[in-house]
């Protein structure tokens, strides 16, 4: 029989062993926590970031992007996994990754400023990011860093919009129909891909900058960046398929025009 000093004894052991396993459990699930934590943040993304000091002069760069080699014929999808998508779009719709007229002038493409310029404060102006007819519109643009993003769902159904952003921090969040959200991005990068996790053909890309030196190609190839200070500058061309072209020097003088071409090559 156990008597009462006896349990009391043992009592105090059992508390004592259960406190004990706690400190056991919980100093490594702490540590845990801190890790995932800092793995989640990106550093990267702290601060105010370097002060503009750019100003806008008077140069410009314009030219086309060409398509060479067999244009592709345009990749056709179909909205039938969702009814509201599908009233808006009854037959396929041609996929955007490659949008190219018969002479190769190709659309979409962002062109910009790689090295050479300054850093600038971003416009007060946001850029629209809008989904409608279940697709995202603009297909592909920029942004400076810090510049508002004002996303817009306008179809009656539930979109989500995933940034997949690799520098910087990347979001993912859903809309239903008439919602709003606005977003930034901190640090330059190129590209960032924007899905839509619900309808998979849903899909955009966009670069951002610190500087406002950069243009998206429309449907006849043609780009145009204006506002170049006089200097030294090297140009890249971006597309989603053909990825990074090559990149190109050019010196630019206060008030004058350069011409430069881009060319990918479809196999």
């Amino acid at each position: 029989m156990v008597g009462p000093k006896s349990l009391t004894a043992f009592q105090l052991f059992a508390r004592r062993s259960w406190m004990t396993f706690k400190i056991f459990l919980t100093v490594p699930l702490t540590t845990m926590l801190i890790l995932s934590a800092g793995c989640a943040s990106k550093s990267n993304n702290s601060g105010a970031g370097p002060v503009p000091t750019g100003k806008m002069g008077t140069g410009l760069i314009q030219g086309k992007v060409i398509l060479t080699g067999k244009i592709p014929d345009p990749v056709m999808i179909r909205m039938d996994a969702d009814p509201l998508c599908r009233a808006q779009h009854p037959g396929p719709m041609p996929d955007e990754s490659v949008v190219a007229d018969a002479k190769g002038d190709l659309a979409n493409v962002l062109v910009y400023v790689q090295d050479g310029a300054a850093v600038y404060a971003p416009p007060s102006t946001p850029v629209t990011l809008i989904q409608q007819g279940c697709r995202y519109s603009p297909h592909v643009f920029g942004v400076q860093t810090r510049q508002s993003i004002e996303i817009f769902n306008h179809d009656p159904t539930l979109h989500n919009v995933h940034a997949m952003a690799v520098t910087n921090d990347g979001f993912n969040v859903g809309q239903t129909q008439d919602a709003k959200s606005e977003k930034s991005f901190s640090q330059p990068e190129v590209p960032i891909k924007i899905r839509c996790d619900i309808h998979g053909w849903m899909k955009c890309y966009l670069g951002v900058f610190d500087h406002p030196f950069f243009s998206v190609t429309g449907k006849d190839g043609a780009f145009k960046i204006t506002g170049l200070p006089a200097g030294a500058y090297t140009l890249v061309a971006w597309q989603e398929t053909y990825g990074f072209s090559s990149p190109q020097k050019v010196n630019v003088q206060e008030g004058q025009t350069q011409t430069i071409n881009f060319t990918f090559s479809a196999p």
